[in-house]
């Protein structure tokens, strides 16, 4: 098994480099999170709009899509460095969800309508799934859509709604068929942020940020043609995924710069006359994290180099998923208690280390584990799909 890099995907990689450094900086990911403030969101719109114009943003798309139809391995490159060094490179909805659905299931129309302006970074999207009481049981959703001539009037709630204050259009499900089974009946649509009765309402988190929000919707007409795929099958719409680069490897990433901040806090600082590297508890534990780190790299690595052989991830991804979010938890929680009364100092406070990253980390991180599936969800797939129990 060769475990190297070809030559042409390490001298991508240094390009990619370069380039973060030249256009965004490499001051690492403060762990915050969601983007809810309006100068940063500026600054993550404008370094996208330059990804675009290489063709990195939507490099795993098909070229008749905008894309470069780039292999799996090199989009995890591209993740990989931007997860690194804090800077955005996702795309957030509009490629990783929205667009590769319309690819599938919409129409002509719907494709020329929608697919540029996600490719050039002109508009932005979210995701109107998740709705209060429904918890991970999706299809239980109550927000209803019903048929009013050429429009669907939709009527109910949506939360944990990220970037709502600053999409520019919206993907949602509705119930169409209250009589029908629960994941029958649903309808997917797009929808127009700025169309009317529809309202937006941050949800302060308990690190203080507001990344996720509560979506109303009123009475908001949205014409039939902007129904995505057919009416009354929106789940099965919804659950379509294609071979794009979905492995998690931005969570270790990530979390490998905060290490690395980490270990050098470490080296530099003396408590009670003992520098904190020189103590064994503090050593043994930075090395289990490292080693943690580097297991979830090749998860992660596993997962892209799966979808580039032509096969489909299933219980793999939800490992990545799984591994990836429980480690930032135990990365978080290890360096506040390194940190001793220091690690409860917060942001803007002059003593707080590293700007009180793992702080924000501490309590933001909280979420991983039930955000995009909780852990005991990813556990009966790997149970069931991977190991081939049986269910009950």
């Amino acid at each position: 098994m060769e475990f190297q890099f070809t030559a042409e995907d390490q001298q991508f990689r240094q390009e990619v480099r370069a380039f973060i450094k030249a256009n965004w900086g490499e001051s690492g990911s403060g762990g915050g999170g969601e983007v809810d403030d309006l100068e940063t969101h500026q600054r993550t719109r404008a370094f996208e709009k330059r990804l675009a114009e290489r063709g990195w943003l939507t490099m795993a798309w098909p070229n008749e899509y905008g894309g470069q139809g780039a292999s799996h391995i090199r989009q995890m490159i591209f993740r990989e460095e931007c997860a690194y060094f804090g800077a955005p490179g996702s795309g957030g909805q509009g490629i990783n969800m929205i667009g590769p659905c319309i690819m599938v299931h919409g129409t002509e129309d719907q494709k020329q309508r929608f697919l540029p302006p996600i490719a050039s970074a002109e508009v932005m999207w979210c995701q109107g799934f998740s709705e209060p009481g429904s918890g991970s049981d999706l299809a239980s959703l109550q927000t209803r859509a019903t048929l009013d001539g050429d429009d669907y009037v939709i009527n109910g709630q949506k939360i944990w709604t990220s970037g709502a204050q600053f999409a520019d259009y919206i993907h949602v499900l509705a119930r169409t068929d209250p009589d029908a089974p629960k994941h029958r009946g649903i309808t997917y649509f797009l929808l127009d942020m700025k169309s009317p009765g529809i309202s937006v309402r941050p949800i302060v988190q308990m690190h203080g940020r507001s990344g996720f929000n509560e979506t109303f919707f009123d009475n908001v007409r949205v014409p039939r043609s902007n129904v995505l795929g057919e009416a009354n099958r929106g789940w099965y719409a919804a659950a379509t995924t294609l071979d794009f680069e979905r492995s998690g490897v931005s969570v270790f990433a990530a979390g490998k710069k905060l290490l690395e901040e980490l270990t050098d806090f470490c080296r530099d600082t003396t408590i009670g006359g003992v520098r904190l590297a020189e103590k064994p508890g503090v050593r043994a534990q930075l090395a289990e994290l490292a080693i943690e780190h580097e297991v979830g790299r090749l998860i992660a690595y596993r997962v892209s180099w799966m979808q580039g052989a032509g096969k489909i991830p299933n219980y793999e991804a939800s490992m990545s998923k799984l591994y990836g979010s429980e480690l930032r938890q135990r990365l978080a929680q290890a360096g506040v208690n390194m940190m001793g009364l220091y690690g409860g100092l917060w942001e803007g406070t002059r003593w707080a280390p590293l700007d009180a990253k793992l702080q924000v980390s501490y309590v933001g991180s909280v979420s991983s584990t039930i955000a995009a599936g909780t852990s005991e969800v990813q556990r009966n797939i790997m149970a069931t799909r991977g190991l081939g129990l049986p269910r009950g």
